[in-house]
């Protein structure tokens, strides 16, 4: 979320109980259902975590990690920390509030990074970009949890999805701002960059998806 004329802090307070309206527990469902997979990562950057539901389970699902969580968002930001006020994996956790489009990222520091409903409020070249800058961060092998809306492939299902996202997007750019109109193709992007699916959910006809990638698998070591 571009801080420079996206604006979600109204919809911290309200996030949760709209997004249950809509969807149930399906985006909660994509976010958590791979989250076991990053359990021996040891540093974590986390992109447009909003509220802090996934951090709360990211940080009890890699109890070693260290993990750096951006999001646009002073508010939500500001909900996420509160959820893991009492817990110890607080000392863990660093907050910043950044421009995802202006922030750095130090050359081979982590080994995942996680994406949850976050890469949809670009266009497909900043996606591109995001990923490039993000990809140069990340040490051989890393993975990138990936959790988002997708448009099934025909059918009903497609065009549910269309009506879906085309409100959607409709919805957040009167409340929030976002100019974006359009689905980037995250997932071909990622691919594009050199990232492997490993393992993918999915949810709602296909409207939701939670994915596992790997970047730059390291080769298998044969006993000799």
């Amino acid at each position: 979320m571009n801080v420079r004329s996206v604006n979600f802090d109204p919809l911290a307070r309200w996030y949760r109980a709209l997004e249950f309206l809509a969807f149930g527990r399906d985006l909660e469902r994509a976010r958590f259902c791979l989250l076991d997979r990053l359990a021996d990562c040891e540093e974590i950057l986390v992109l447009g975590e909003g509220d802090g539901r996934c951090l709360a389970r990211l940080v009890q699902a890699a109890p070693r990690a260290r993990v750096r969580c951006l999001d646009g968002s002073a508010a939500m930001l500001a909900r996420a920390a509160a959820r893991l006020a009492e817990q110890p994996a607080r000392s863990r956790v660093s907050f910043e509030q950044a421009d995802i489009l202006a922030a750095t990222f130090p050359a081979a520091s982590y080994d995942a990074v996680v994406t949850c409903f976050f890469l949809d409020c670009f266009t497909a070249a900043e996606v591109e970009g995001i990923v490039a800058r993000v990809a140069a961060s990340l040490r051989p092998g890393a993975r990138w949890l990936f959790a988002d809306f997708a448009i099934p492939p025909r059918g009903f299902a497609r065009m549910r999805a269309q009506i879906w996202l085309g409100s959607l997007y409709a919805f957040f750019g009167w409340r929030t701002g976002l100019a974006t109109r359009r689905l980037p193709p995250s997932e071909t992007i990622l691919r594009a960059a050199g990232f492997v699916s490993e393992a993918a959910r999915e949810f709602q006809g296909g409207l939701i998806r939670g994915e596992l990638f790997r970047h730059r698998l390291a080769p298998v070591v044969t006993a000799t």
